[in-house]
């Protein structure tokens, strides 16, 4: 089975956080993560600038499909038991809206949350899951 192929910004302490627990929820290895800093990551998405892809996550699927910022995370979701119930939620009409405004909110200002929340030393405490597809991705 070909992993979804999550594309994250790994100079960002939030994001590299977020991609940690990710790797720790995905108990049927259904994704990938690839960090923007790798090569094959401008391979996976050509079409895409590496501002947008700074500008937010997105999931790239074996079949081809992008999916960006909120509804990335809908969509990973729904392939991780334990986020199962908030990307059901993020299919109610009219939330995945509000879902992507907050979502663009604090990736403008993930830097700053990342160090309000000190993402960059406290954020160290979860070790990172080595995954074999991480490393094909």
């Amino acid at each position: 089975m070909n992993p979804h192929i999550v594309l994250y910004d790994n100079e960002c302490p939030l994001c590299t956080f977020q991609m940690k627990m990710l790797s720790w929820m995905d108990w049927s290895n259904a994704l990938a993560l690839l960090p923007l800093s790798d090569p094959k990551a401008a391979q996976i998405a050509p079409h895409l600038t590496r501002e947008d892809l700074l500008e937010a996550i997105h999931c790239v699927t074996p079949e081809g499909r992008i999916y960006r910022g909120a509804r990335a995370l809908r969509f990973v979701g729904l392939r991780l038991p334990l986020m199962v119930p908030l990307s059901l939620f993020l299919w109610i009409p009219g939330v995945i809206q509000v879902a992507e405004i907050a979502y663009r909110w604090i990736s403008r200002n993930r830097l700053i949350l990342s160090r309000l929340f000190g993402c960059k030393g406290a954020c160290s405490i979860l070790p990172k899951r080595e995954r074999e597809q991480d490393k094909l991705a």
